[in-house]
């Protein structure tokens, strides 16, 4: 039996030991095949399994002034990438030594991106935002090292450097938690830039165009066989502002002159409440923050001011506020215009002395605002009452934010004893000679100020001030309106009282302190102010606002040099060359009543296809 069993086992043996045998001869048979016989054929095949992609940022939407003044565009730039083909090390050691000069990296942090891609099998970007200089020598270099690829993307120009920079914003690379939050249909990768302020950031989604890619085929090596597809990107919406050009380009360059160079203007068309200008000293250049990779910035390059003071600035008004102290006497019946009240530098209200900034003797209601006698309108404050004052701080929305559709803008504070009384404390005389002339606790921003000028220029229309008219869309081709014009309150005030306005600020700008604003055949009123500043040099005011004659006023603008010591003397000569750049542009001028007609008759004949 246990012959029989020993028998049987040894022939399992050799039937094992067999059928072993035969499997080793067909694995051989079968290596030999692979590695020797059809070696071409597999290697071929596998080349055809390869594929990267490469994304291509496609170019955003451009930003154009009202004027058609491209103040954002787009510039070429090119992105170098390692396709994670396999190489020796020597090779990985030359290729890294050759390019990294024109990369500005070092040989370490390029060999190893090499490595990575290399382990991976995919592609590694090297280098973004190449500028055409660098990338002539790069694309010679390709050439002689596989897996490499040149590809031509787009970047954020901004051809004006700082203009309208606090507006506009800038681009910057997405953080973790917008990486969370964005929106997948965009289609948005970790290397995205994306807007951070101002316009970039506001308008994001339209500026954002739709990315193109390349589908390439490669060897084992990383060598490019052949284009699969070509993915055309689709640029962004183009942006139309209300700005005007040259009103921007005179207040930042005003502001740059100015004393201290800080500070703010704006300009608006108190027609319609668009923003003709705005500017906040210092500006910053936003191509700071997209830079060519191969251009070495200053290490300081990156600190800027970011903050808004045209919109987050608070300062008391000073003697531009005199207009809303005028205002509330002139309703009054009994308020007459020709009454001289006596300055002799300083008024006394009984508690303490209150001084003015001159002696200025015998003065009524035109002289008084002329030569912006802080002695008169503490009279007339003292004699009708803080309310009043108050009543048409509140017509013209004061401590009330503007309705501008930016973050950040602060309201300001509304001054008045119906504000102390809610908040249970006493209003006193001094709260009322402060408030006549702009002082105390009354603060406003420079679009605040801005917006009241506007509102009195077109006699009592607050509106929302507006920054973009239109958005193209460059893939349809259509048009998105934007803004559009916004009353949000009407301070009625009686049609005499803004008659008298109108008369006192004209010649406050041809005989008083606002002559620096006089522009030969135009009408243009306006006012000064000096706010004092307890921790240093008094703050400079200019509210003006301009018309042809017999036109109604057109541009409302207010300048504010901070620390400027005084309104005329520096904030006054940035007014007038915005005033002046305004009223120099040709298509500003009103149409001629005749031409008017005739346009109008062309407009009817359009609509209702009738030949002249």
């Amino acid at each position: 039996m246990a012959t029989v069993t020993k028998i049987l086992f040894n022939q399992r043996l050799k039937t094992m030991m067999v059928l072993a045998v035969i499997a080793g001869i067909v694995i051989a048979v079968r290596l030999i095949d692979i590695q020797i016989l059809r070696h071409n054929d597999y290697l071929q095949l596998a080349e055809r399994n390869r594929t990267q992609i490469l994304y291509q940022t496609a170019p955003r939407g451009r930003v154009f002034t009202a004027d058609g003044v491209e103040i954002a565009s787009n510039a070429p730039s090119f992105s170098l990438y390692y396709l994670g083909g396999q190489q020796d090390p020597a090779s990985f050691y030359r290729l890294a030594r050759d390019f990294a000069p024109y990369l500005h990296v070092s040989l370490v942090e390029l060999l190893e991106k090499l490595h990575t891609g290399a382990k991976s099998g995919k592609s590694v970007l090297l280098a973004e935002n190449l500028s055409t200089p660098s990338t002539v020598a790069l694309q010679e270099l390709q050439y002689y090292y596989p897996g490499i690829y040149l590809i031509e993307e787009t970047k954020r120009h901004y051809p004006y450097g700082d203009f309208a920079s606090h507006l506009l914003g800038y681009l910057g690379s997405m953080d973790e938690r917008q990486w969370r939050k964005r929106d997948n249909k965009l289609g948005y990768r970790l290397t995205s830039k994306i807007g951070k302020n101002g316009i970039e950031q506001k308008y994001e989604k339209e500026l954002k165009g739709k990315d193109g890619g390349v589908f390439l085929e490669v060897d084992y090596r990383g060598r490019v066989k052949s284009i699969i597809e070509d993915k055309k990107w689709a640029a962004g919406s183009d942006v139309y502002l209300t700005l005007d050009f040259a009103v921007q380009k005179a207040a930042q360059e005003g502001l740059k002159n100015s004393l201290t160079g800080r500070g703010a203007a704006v300009a608006l068309d108190p027609r319609t409440g668009a923003v003709l200008a705005m500017a906040s000293a210092p500006e910053y250049d936003p191509n700071i923050f997209v830079p060519y990779s191969d251009q070495m910035l200053a290490p300081t390059s990156k600190k800027i001011n970011e903050y808004n003071l045209a919109i987050q600035g608070i300062y008391p008004p000073a003697s531009t506020f005199k207009v809303i102290t005028g205002a509330a006497a002139l309703e009054s019946d009994s308020f007459d215009t020709e009454r001289k009240i006596s300055c002799y530098g300083k008024y006394d209200s009984g508690p303490r002395i209150f001084k003015c900034w001159g002696t200025h003797g015998p003065v009524d209601f035109w002289e008084g605002m002329a030569h912006s006698c802080d002695v008169y309108f503490y009279a007339i404050a003292a004699q009708m009452g803080s309310a009043a004052i108050e009543r048409v701080q509140r017509m013209f929305m004061f401590g009330r934010p503007t309705g501008i559709d930016l973050p950040g803008e602060k309201a300001g504070n509304l001054y008045g004893p119906t504000r102390r009384a809610r908040n249970k404390s006493y209003w006193f005389i001094g709260d009322t000679l402060n408030l006549s002339i702009g002082q105390g606790e009354l603060l406003v921003t420079p679009l605040k100020l801005a917006q009241f000028a506007a509102a009195l220029a077109s006699r009592g229309n607050v509106y929302r001030p507006y920054y973009v008219s239109k958005i193209v869309s460059n893939q349809t081709g259509k048009t998105k309106i934007v803004g559009k014009p916004e009353i949000l309150q009407v301070a009625e005030l009686q049609p005499e009282t803004y008659d008298k306005l109108f008369k006192a600020l004209k010649h406050t700008v041809d005989n008083g302190t606002a002559r620096r604003a006089k522009i030969k055949d135009i009408d243009v009123y306006g006012k000064t102010g000096t706010a004092q500043n307890p921790h240093g040099a008094d703050h400079g005011w200019f509210m003006a606002f301009g018309a042809y004659p017999g036109e109604k006023p057109s541009i409302a603008v207010v300048v504010f040099v901070e620390n400027g010591e005084g309104g005329s003397s520096a904030a006054g000569p940035i007014a007038h060359d915005m005033l002046k750049a305004y009223f120099d542009n040709p298509q500003h001028k009103p149409v001629e009543k005749e031409q008017a007609e005739k346009t109008q008759d062309d407009y009817d004949e359009l609509l209702t296809g009738e030949d002249a």
